[in-house]
């Protein structure tokens, strides 16, 4: 018998029709036709393929075709006929009994002559999670904000505020955290908050420009039943602002800005990246690219290829797994605005479909991205992930100044990303590769800002008032990189560690006869809870991934250092109820021993989460050896936002993020062999002209 030839890299993420499979499967396996009938799935991922089975993968049935992944035996090696089935693992709500499931199914092809044609699939496993509430999904959203506006007390509370038309009415479902008893899981519970556009006709105006204060409504999302209602304060609408709107300028009392020439980015021979599949190649980095529902965006097995030393692990898998939105104003809705983008909502589900002249420029790769919708069908977002190539200004520069003579490189990076709207928010994520050897992880931060309405001469100090009637309050934004590291290693090899630098001060004396010494210190992190660092730009302190085996052509151990980039920590107190969920963001670093199911940082299920530090922060209590082992990073990251009247009436882009750098990874630098006139063939001429284009977006923008 001829061995069928594998088909989806295990890493791939799950295809539509593997999707289908696995919730016929579970709906299938389900007890009676209630059961079936009231399974919801919030879900469908594939599960992450044992390190060992990627190798496999990697050696024999797809590129980079490297047999030497796998360790040598006496007799040689054995080359396997097939890879592992792919498995299916599924979060289902049971809207009828308020339980929480999990369940991983095999998923099987089956040859249609002895099966009719079909594919079909096996469960492995299932389990009922007590007392948690999984993520929200959008249809739920929907018809909350239809069971608001039909409420009769609701309807009366916005005619006290001169509104009768509920087609104006927008209601934003916020999931309810956890400040007390009330909120636990036993209930799925929401809080809306509540907006009020001006016209009905206008389907681009800014809703989010007249919040509703003062109603207090709590939903059952389960029954979806409006189970609280209290009109607590009447506080009128904040008036139209002529300036409250995105669109044309003309609508705003203003034009466009017509002085601009159109920017035109070609080129001609084509992008220097070649795809297969999911795997990406381009220049000397290579690695796979997934996507799930709940972190988006996912970089798996990044590979550098150093000449005769060959391909050279860096990572096996790069991802954002979640992101906290603590607010800073202690009045109600706002102190309740305690947002886990990721774990309550989902990061991918909420992904954009990228076009092509505005998200991203040049010559690009889509790749398109599939979910589970609520009701179990299949959603697909096309050109979700967007891959291209990007002029970065100087690489490197150097003059003779006896000669005369100048050498300069133009820096060419690799950019993936996705981009991402959360209710008023948009998030961009980005893994840019650099031809140096760099990897830097960015977050672009932009949208409308969340706001509130005030009294006529109402001032509070936690916001800044932006328009009449209207402020912004000060919040927060932490973002969690995890980042499972193989500096050097390959697949089953446990050799990295990870050590703290910072600067020091020689002290006066002896050695430093000048006062002008100081050195950089390192300390080797030689457990978790040793390993609970925070940034600290007065020492320039940066953590080094290294390799305890492997030299460079100096003797010292090579390594990759992460570098921070503009940082914070959580400004609500130690006792915030947010903290009780967010224990993770106490500290900007945390390092553990790899470990297959330690994926979020506050746990699965955050959504009405009444555990005090679950996730991350126990998981540290373990206190385990990090002297040399599989190194997994956990970097926190964020930005403090305190409001500027030019944030209105939208929210110009805010960037941070952090740098992935080689430290004696490499013999000397990448740098030397990039061309100075980009002519070989293996880098692709960009040209940049200003030529007429026919896009009128853009030259408004």
């Amino acid at each position: 018998m001829m061995v069928r030839a594998q088909t989806s890299h295990p890493l791939d993420p799950l295809s539509a029709a593997e999707i289908s499979v696995a919730v016929a499967t579970v709906r299938a396996a389900g007890a009676t036709p209630e059961v079936r009938d009231s399974m919801r799935f919030v879900e469908v991922v594939r599960v992450e393929p044992d390190k060992q089975v990627v190798a496999l993968a990697d050696a024999y049935f797809f590129p980079p075709f490297q047999p030497s992944l796998i360790p040598r035996t006496k007799g040689g090696p054995i080359i396997p006929t097939k890879l592992p089935p792919r498995r299916a693992r599924l979060v289902v709500y049971n809207k009828r009994s308020n339980e929480t499931s999990i369940w991983v199914v095999e998923l099987s092809e089956v040859h249609a002559a002895t099966r009719g044609g079909h594919h079909r699939g096996k469960v492995i496993s299932s389990k009922v999670v007590p007392d948690v509430q999984p993520p929200m999904d959008a249809v739920e959203y929907a018809e909350c904000e239809a069971v608001v506006k039909d409420f009769p007390p609701f309807r009366e509370a916005m005619k006290k505020r001169g509104i009768e038309d509920m087609d104006l009415v927008m209601v934003d479902p916020w999931c309810v955290g956890y400040h007390s008893d009330a909120d636990a899981p036993s209930r799925r519970l929401a809080k809306p908050l509540i907006f009020c556009r001006t016209e009905s006709d206008c389907p681009i105006e800014n809703g989010y420009a007249r919040p509703v204060e003062g109603i207090h409504v709590l939903v059952d999302m389960q029954n979806m039943v409006v189970i609280e209602f209290e009109d607590r304060k009447l506080v009128h609408l904040p008036p139209a602002d002529p300036l409250r709107n995105y669109t044309a300028g003309e609508t705003r009392g203003g034009v466009d800005r017509s002085d601009i020439k159109p920017l035109q980015i070609v080129q001609p021979e084509g992008p220097s990246f070649r795809v297969n599949g999911h795997f990406v190649e381009w220049q000397k980095w290579n690695f796979r690219i997934g996507f799930t529902p709940r972190e988006g965006l996912i970089i798996y097995s990044v590979a550098y290829v150093d000449g005769s030393r060959g391909r050279r692990p860096v990572a096996h898998r790069l991802s954002f797994v979640e992101m906290v939105v603590p607010y800073g104003d202690p009045n109600d809705p706002h102190y309740r605005k305690n947002a886990f983008d990721a774990g309550e909502d989902g990061l991918g589900k909420n992904a954009h479909s990228l076009k092509k002249g505005c998200d991203c420029l040049g010559y690009i790769k889509y790749f398109d991205a599939h979910f589970t919708n609520f009701a179990g069908g299949v959603d697909t977002i096309e050109n979700c992930v967007c891959l291209h190539e990007e002029d970065h200004g100087i690489l490197w520069k150097h003059q003779d100044w006896r000669t005369g003579l100048a050498e300069v490189r133009r820096s060419r990076r690799l950019s993936v990303s996705f981009i991402c709207t959360v209710a008023n928010y948009e998030y961009a994520f980005f893994w840019h590769f650099y031809q140096d050897g760099k990897i830097e992880a960015e977050v672009k931060l932009t949208g409308i800002l969340s706001l509130g309405a005030l009294q006529p001469g109402e001032v509070r100090k936690y916001g800044t008032i932006i328009a009449p009637g209207l402020y912004a309050p000060v919040h927060q934004h932490f973002f969690v990189a995890r980042m499972d590291m193989a500096v050097d290693c390959k697949p089953g090899e446990a050799h990295n560690q990870v050590v703290e630098m910072n600067v020091k001060v020689e002290e006066p004396g002896k050695n430093n006869v000048h006062n002008n010494a100081f050195y950089a210190e390192e300390e080797l992190l030689k457990s978790e809870l040793q390993a609970m660092r925070d940034c600290n730009p007065l020492t320039a302190r940066h953590w080094i991934i290294r390799n305890t085996r492997t030299v460079n052509r100096t003797g010292q151990l090579t390594g990759y250092k992460l570098v921070p980039g503009s940082n914070c920590l959580p400004l609500a107190g130690s006792e915030a109820k947010v903290l009780r969920r967010a224990a993770f963001l106490k500290h900007n670093l945390w390092v553990t021993p790899y470990a297959h199911d330690e994926m979020y940082p506050g746990g699965e299920f955050p959504n009405q989460n009444p555990r005090v530090g679950e996730g991350l922060a126990t998981w540290v209590e373990q206190n385990r050896s990090l002297e040399e082992t599989d190194i997994v990073l956990w970097y926190v990251f964020g930005v403090t936002h305190i409001p500027r009247l030019e944030d209105w009436p939208v929210m110009p882009v805010d960037r941070i993020g952090f740098m992935l750098m080689p430290h004696g990874f490499f013999n000397c630098s990448p740098a030397v062999d990039v061309p100075p006139n980009e002519s070989d063939l293996d880098l692709k001429d960009t040209a940049i002209a200003e030529k007429p284009v026919q896009n009128g977006l853009l030259a408004k923008l």
